[in-house]
């Protein structure tokens, strides 16, 4: 499980994000400022961290040269949206730069592009009896090999990565389809193959006007 700090002086901003990251399967630690976040940093080993600029105390700047040489990958979620502020951030070192206010879809997968450009991303999802390779791209089940479509592979990750969670399906068809316009029964279609494939009708859960949701062990 990748371990996330999250630096955030708004507390509700925080617990969003946090409460999000751990529905996708991630560890999440929380800190309101600048110097507990340098405390944390020197004691624990993190695979990512979102930094607000603005903080108390230290700011954001500060704490990328704490973790710039211990290799820690950084994502700014910040207010300053001006060129010259995201310029600035990257050229110092961070991997990524986001402007508040922002959608949780795509910090996430902000999160998940970090983590595996920088090798740091879990090779290995799992949910029940089945585990997934997303580097090889293989799934199994009970030790033996399930043959699964791209679109198939692509949408059990969505399932696992956010088990528990409802998944609406205009979030689904932007994660699996790239937001590409199809006929309303694809997803239905794909997950009746999954649900079959899987032998999981009782896993893979409906959730009625929402979309889909991977029942939580």
């Amino acid at each position: 499980m990748n371990q996330i700090l999250v630096v955030e002086d708004e507390e509700t901003i925080s617990r969003l994000i946090c409460a999000s990251l751990r529905r996708a399967g991630y560890h999440c630690t929380a800190a309101y400022d600048g110097a507990a976040a340098a405390d944390l940093i020197e004691k624990r080993d993190f695979d990512l961290a979102l930094l607000d600029i603005m903080l108390p105390g230290l700011d954001g700047y500060d704490l990328l040269d704490y973790l710039r040489p211990m290799g820690v990958p950084v994502i700014f979620l910040t207010a300053k949206g001006s060129t010259k502020d995201r310029v600035k951030g990257l050229r110092l070192g961070a991997d990524d730069y986001i402007v508040k206010p922002f959608e949780i879809d795509e910090l996430m997968a902000r999160v998940e592009a970090v983590l595996r450009r920088t090798g740091r991303g879990g090779q290995t999802l799992s949910a029940f009896d089945v585990t997934m390779d997303v580097v090889a791209r293989t799934v199994k089940q009970n030790g033996r090999f399930i043959e699964l479509t791209p679109r198939e592979f692509s949408l059990l990750e969505q399932l696992i990565r956010n088990r528990g969670a409802a998944l609406y399906r205009d979030v689904l068809y932007e994660r699996v389809w790239g937001g590409e316009l199809l006929d309303s029964r694809t997803l239905d279609l794909h997950i009746q193959r999954l649900r079959k494939k899987l032998n999981w009708g009782d896993k893979i859960e409906t959730v009625y006007r929402v979309g889909y949701r991977l029942k939580a062990e």
